[in-house]
């Protein structure tokens, strides 16, 4: 793990807490799902490339599927 894993886990981990929030709050099963995986997926990808495109790729999802 280096300084831009570390600091790509925080960020993501930090918005996808946040969509968790707002997802529990407004009751939006696809926003905590996404928080969820937001929050799990620095986990489990240490290439730093991949790791920021499929982060913003969750992030964008409850903007795309909107009900």
């Amino acid at each position: 793990m280096n300084a831009g894993t570390l600091f790509a886990g925080v960020l993501f981990g930090s918005i996808g807490m946040a969509y968790m929030i707002y997802g529990k709050k407004q009751q939006k099963f696809k926003v905590m799902l996404s928080g969820l995986g937001l929050c799990i997926i620095p986990y489990f990808i240490s290439n730093l490339l991949f790791l920021y495109l499929i982060c913003i790729a969750i992030t964008a999802l409850p903007f795309i599927f909107r009900d």
